[in-house]
């Protein structure tokens, strides 16, 4: 059983199925502060257009981009047990770079795994432009969590610090999907302190909630730096049932919480590495009534 696009979720009790992504590397032209503005301060920042390249999902054989985000790539999700096929295209008709792509939290065997190693790594490892490759997966019970993927080919530090890097959702095979699922990316880029490829309030993502909800934060470090994910008015749950509202996460570390939406307003999210903060890293989060 085969998928070209993959649902947001699966009902409770499926099988495991094949699910297909069609991703390429495209150029992308990207302001970090498209307002130009740092909401909280209220003062006037460089728009910092950055050109780029960075992964986009399209319909079965590149047909056609989807929407959604250059930064992050798109969010692939799949469940405990499942198959993945990313069909990967290298599109870098600028810098006419190799790329490929890398993931975390799966398994794969040497020939998927996209990193370039001189002598050793096949073709996923240094897709040429123009070029593509097929990268197999499979998301075994203990890939269970959200997981990065990135460029790993001889491009992969301008790559990264260009936004190009994405991430792997992967539930438990009769896990409900939340009614709500946020992709935070902390990562330096041009400079500033970014979250999704954004800097300050009025640029960075959005996240919307209603009381009642159940929400799922994926929270991934991307880059050199290590950063903690806070939430305004909200605590979670570790491993261990321990209450916290503040975590660490450090390059290429992930993880995921959930709760059941209760507390209504506009919240701030941010890292709170107070320099990060102040240089672009926060947001906001707004949870209306049922």
């Amino acid at each position: 059983m085969a998928a070209t696009l993959a649902p947001a979720g699966l009902p409770a009790g499926a099988s495991a199925v094949t699910r297909d992504f069609w991703v390429a590397a495209v150029p992308t032209t990207w302001s970090v502060v498209p307002n130009g503005l740092d909401g909280i301060h209220g003062t006037k920042v460089d728009r910092t257009v950055v050109p780029t390249v960075t992964y986009r999902r399209f319909t079965r054989g590149w047909a056609k981009q989807l929407p959604g985000p250059a930064i992050p790539g798109p969010l692939l999700r799949a469940r405990a047990g499942d198959r993945l096929r990313v069909h990967f295209r290298n599109m870098d008709t600028t810098g006419l770079q190799p790329h490929s792509m890398h993931f975390h939290g799966v398994d794969y065997r040497p020939s998927s795994d996209g990193s370039f190693i001189p002598g050793f790594s096949g073709a996923g490892g240094r897709v040429p432009p123009g070029g593509t490759f097929t990268y197999e997966l499979h998301a075994r019970g203990d890939s269970v969590g959200v997981w990065p993927y990135h460029d790993h080919s001889r491009s992969m530090e301008p790559s990264i610090a260009g936004g190009m890097y994405g991430a792997l959702s992967i539930r438990r095979r009769r896990e409900r999907a939340p009614d709500h699922e946020f992709l935070v990316v902390f990562a330096e880029m041009a400079e500033l302190q970014t979250i999704g490829g954004r800097a300050f309030v009025g640029n960075t993502p959005v996240y919307k909630a209603k009381v009642g909800d159940v929400v799922q934060w994926d929270v991934i470090g991307m880059g050199s730096d290590h950063h903690t994910f806070h939430v305004h008015g909200h605590r979670w749950r570790t491993p261990a049932g321990v209450p916290e509202d503040t975590r660490t996460v450090g390059p290429a570390e992930s993880f995921r919480v959930r709760w059941r939406e209760r507390a209504p307003g506009t919240w701030l999210y941010h890292c709170h590495v107070e320099d990060h903060m102040a240089r672009g890293m926060i947001g906001l989060y707004r949870v209306g009534p049922r």
